[in-house]
């Protein structure tokens, strides 16, 4: 019988195949110490896991890592979950970590992990209830320990860069049992104050044990519940706690948090002096190209001269007048035309213009009546007759009907 060939490619793939289908490798936990450690520019981590007789090749793609609340460096021991695979152009086999947290912190790193997904689901990280920090703050609260280096450094930083703004200290245990409690009471009694406008609370470095006391639930919540935004500043540029997930901002430092709660008075003045500069400018540009608008217009010949501009306008004025004249005088001529019609023909109609054609007016003597009808007077009754020259009296002697 013949032997199978396998090419090199077939047997990475055989072998990663079997890998990819066991249960346990899908959902592995393995404590190391890191060695040959790379951040690589794309942002994944590449790594090595090991201990006294072994070593196990890693790899943190960019997302996972992004979602570390550590900086993995060189020696650090950790514990890492993920699933053991194959990477087949090297044929070596490696675990893609898919968490990481450092090691030795033990039930307290865990119970940290429980507390942040919960509290995370309650909304308490929601970004979009975060409030922004005012520009001009008049009073400044700090909650922190009263003899610590860091409370000494943010006074000194904000009292330099903004001394307008008033500290308010609220004295506070920072560690050990008594610290949540402590924290809790501080931040309402700042909560409460009638002149502050944000509050900074936190501690100056120091392992997981020792900034424990803001990874407290109680904590957490009285940073929520606080009316006043809230900045926290616990620890070192690496450290995470939950306050700083709660809290309004977060500083690495409280040095930062200094630097963040207030403006640096200098860098105001220079801005004013720069926007002062840019009004004058401005205004000077503006009034320049005004100026220039109006000598423009000024040598216009119709501004040297205004009768120019007069001059056509008069003599279309001109030619108005002749204009209307000449209307006037034809609608005066078309109404003496019409009033001597109007004449002509009241006048045919005038009793003056009968009688000239031979008819006279009969009227009885006794009322001036007008004799209309024989029936109208009597025989003996004396009339009046008015012809175009003048008037007959007579006396009726006869009467005749037609």
């Amino acid at each position: 019988m013949q032997e199978a060939i396998l090419s090199v490619s077939e047997v990475t793939a055989y072998v990663k195949q079997l890998l990819d289908r066991d249960e346990v490798l899908q959902q592995m936990v393995v404590r190391g110490e890191i060695s040959n450690f790379t951040s690589h520019r794309s942002g994944h981590l590449y790594f090595s896991l090991k201990d006294e007789d072994s070593q196990l090749s890693c790899v943190c793609f960019r997302r996972a890592a992004q979602s570390l609340d550590f900086a993995p460096e060189e020696g650090m021991q950790v514990v890492a979950r993920g699933n053991v695979t194959v990477y087949e152009r090297a044929g070596r086999y490696q675990l893609i970590v898919r968490f990481m947290r450092p090691d030795g912190a033990g039930e307290l790193a865990a119970r940290l992990e429980e507390l942040k997904a919960r509290l995370e689901a309650e909304g308490l990280f929601e970004p979009a209830r975060k409030r922004p920090l005012p520009l001009f703050p008049r009073a400044v609260g700090i909650c922190t320990s009263p003899t610590g280096a860091a409370v000494q450094d943010m006074i000194r930083i904000m009292t330099r860069r903004y001394p307008r703004a008033k500290i308010v200290q609220f004295p506070t245990v920072v560690q050990g049992e008594a610290a949540a409690p402590s924290i809790v009471q501080s931040l309402q009694a700042a909560g409460r104050h009638e002149e502050l406008d944000v509050i900074i609370v936190g501690r100056g470095g120091g392992s997981l044990e020792d900034l424990w006391a803001f990874n407290e639930e109680a904590v957490a919540r009285a940073i929520f519940a606080c009316p006043i935004p809230v900045i926290s500043a616990v620890g070192h540029e690496t450290d995470f706690t939950i306050a700083d997930y709660v809290a309004d901002a977060r500083a690495a430092t409280p040095s930062e948090a200094a630097e963040m709660v207030v403006p640096d008075q200098r860098e105001l003045l220079d801005n004013l002096v720069v926007a002062g500069k840019r009004l004058r400018g401005g205004v000077l540009s503006r009034l320049q190209r005004a100026s220039d608008r109006l000598a423009a217009v000024a040598d216009r010949p119709t501004m040297r001269q205004p009768q120019i501009m007069l001059e056509p306008w008069q003599q279309r004025l001109d030619e108005g007048i002749v204009l209307l004249s000449r209307e006037l005088d034809d609608l005066v001529s078309e109404h003496d035309r019409r009033l001597e019609k109007a004449g002509t023909a009241l006048t045919a109609l005038s009793p003056t213009a009968v009688l000239e054609r031979g008819y006279a007016i009969c009227q009885r003597g006794r009322d001036g009546a007008v004799v209309k009808s024989v029936a109208a007077v009597q025989r003996s009754e004396p009339v009046r007759v008015t012809v175009t020259d003048g008037d007959i009296f007579a006396d009726v002697t006869k009467v005749s009907a037609n």
